[in-house]
């Protein structure tokens, strides 16, 4: 089997942006967050109804309210997406945490603000990160506010009572758009973030390219006798190998200096 360039290439670590590791925990953290939201339409789909009654005749009449259901399922859809989104904005924020912290070169030192491309990422990231916490905390809200309608009626739920508390329709299904936008929005900023590393990578791999060959041309120049003493050393003897990048021990240079020196006298 033919080895390629790939496979000795070495592999990415799991902490790294880009990597597999972090490829799969964002294909899991968007299955999450579709999990999510269609835990929030069944919770829409079997909130509880208060339907109203009237009981007594004339001016001891009153009206009493009824639940249609004790609220155990939206209860526990709505309880599962509270924990499930906001697993999935720990998990993903932290893993982009450690993977920006510990890559290397640090973003952040070889971050070139004055570039055009850096301050589109800059915005780019900006708004994704807003985005994603201000969607995360409007879900998380409503969610939390069909947690606590729900689990006010988990006993006695078919008795009249004077006033009931209800959901009004559309916030389970709010809260489920809600998550959705905030999975999609967080894998935004992952993207921005494995865009601004790879433009870090380059800027680096330039400056070191730019540096060699700076430092290649302001080397000086050998004058023209130390040309003919290399000349000629390497004429004495032609296998002789250059030790410390190209100095010779003093006493072959003195040696061959002087025979040079003879010579041009």
């Amino acid at each position: 089997m033919a080895v390629t360039h790939a496979d000795l290439a070495p592999s990415r670590p799991s902490t790294e942006l880009g990597s597999k590791a972090g490829t799969i925990l964002i294909i899991i953290c968007i299955v999450c967050g579709l999990f999510c939201f269609i835990l929030c339409l069944i919770a829409e789909a079997t909130r509880s109804i208060v339907t109203w009654e009237s009981s007594g005749e004339g001016k001891h009449a009153t009206r009493e309210c009824m639940y249609s259901g004790s609220g155990k399922t939206p209860l526990m859809c709505a309880g599962g997406a509270f924990l499930g989104l906001a697993a999935v904005m720990v998990a993903e924020h932290s893993y982009m945490l450690v993977a920006v912290s510990k890559s290397t070169p640090p973003v952040l030192l070889t971050w070139d603000p004055d570039s055009s491309s850096a301050k589109a990422l800059t915005w780019q990231a900006g708004f994704f990160f807003f985005s994603t916490w201000i969607s995360f905390a409007v879900g998380e809200i409503l969610l939390l506010i069909g947690v606590s309608v729900e689990s006010g009626h988990l006993r006695n739920w078919s008795t009249p009572k004077p006033s009931c508390l209800t959901i009004p329709q559309g916030l389970f299904s709010a809260a489920g758009v809600f998550g959705l936008a905030t999975t999609f929005f967080a894998t935004g900023l992952y993207l921005t973030a494995v865009r601004a590393q790879k433009m870090c990578r380059e800027q680096e791999t330039v400056r070191r390219q730019v540096l060699d060959i700076s430092v290649l041309f302001a080397s000086p120049p050998l004058s023209p006798r130390h040309r003919t003493i290399r000349a000629a050393m390497a004429a004495e003897n032609p296998t002789l190998r250059l030790n410390d990048g190209g100095r010779q021990s003093p006493s072959q240079f003195s040696s061959v200096f002087a025979k040079v020196s003879i010579d041009q006298v």
